[in-house]
């Protein structure tokens, strides 16, 4: 961190690129590499500077509500909003870290205004060629990955509930495809459904071998 720097600000990693010459700068994050079930999914935003974003935080610190009104918020005041998806079978084909990058370089691919510098939420760089810095629990330091982190996280949960009603008995709506006890038991109970990460502990022991 530079001499000065306030580390209290949100916009503190976007205005070190800002001097560094870039004027694009997209945050980068995910929701879902923990389920053992449905996608993970990927969202990079890209903000006007300075925008008033109030409440805008790690979205793993707020209620579904506040998320659902944040999003809302961003979606309107973002410059550009990119989404990429890697579905389960993604996953258990080439793990969860191959298919979460692999989600976000489609995010990013997917922004209507191109970037030219990304704050990565993370250890892991994109497979991506931008300049582009991996900020450890970023989603808690800078502005534009939080609200990258919202709009993956309300997006999967919606995906998750759509999903409830196409595989009824498994609970997707409640638990979003984490591992609690009731999903756990569901698995038990039902065996995986269509969309269940077939590599994931707690679901590979009940897959049938059919022969």
């Amino acid at each position: 961190m530079l001499f000065g720097d306030d580390q209290s600000d949100p916009w503190r990693f976007e205005k070190l690129a800002a001097r560094q010459g870039f004027r694009a700068v997209a945050g980068v994050d995910e929701a879902g590499r923990g389920p053992l079930a449905g996608p993970v999914v990927a969202a990079a935003v890209l903000l006007p500077a300075g925008v008033d974003l109030e409440g805008v935080d790690d979205s793993k610190k707020l209620a579904a509500a506040k998320r659902d009104e944040l999003f809302a918020l961003i979606v309107e005041r973002a410059l550009a909003i990119g989404v990429g998806v890697s579905d389960h079978s993604s996953i258990d084909r080439i793990n969860i870290l191959q298919a979460t990058l692999a989600a976000m370089k489609e995010a990013v691919a997917n922004l209507a205004i191109s970037a030219d510098y990304l704050l990565v939420d993370g250890i892991s760089k994109i497979p991506i060629h931008l300049p582009q810095r991996t900020i450890t629990k970023g989603d808690s330091a800078s502005i534009s990955i939080a609200a990258a982190s919202i709009v993956a996280k309300v997006t999967r949960d919606r995906m998750m509930d759509d999903f409830d009603l196409r595989y009824p008995g498994y609970g997707f709506a409640r638990h979003k495809g984490y591992g609690s006890a009731v999903h756990l038991a569901a698995i038990a109970r039902l065996g995986p459904s269509p969309i269940h990460r077939l590599t994931f502990r707690g679901v590979r022991e009940h897959v049938r071998e059919d022969g």
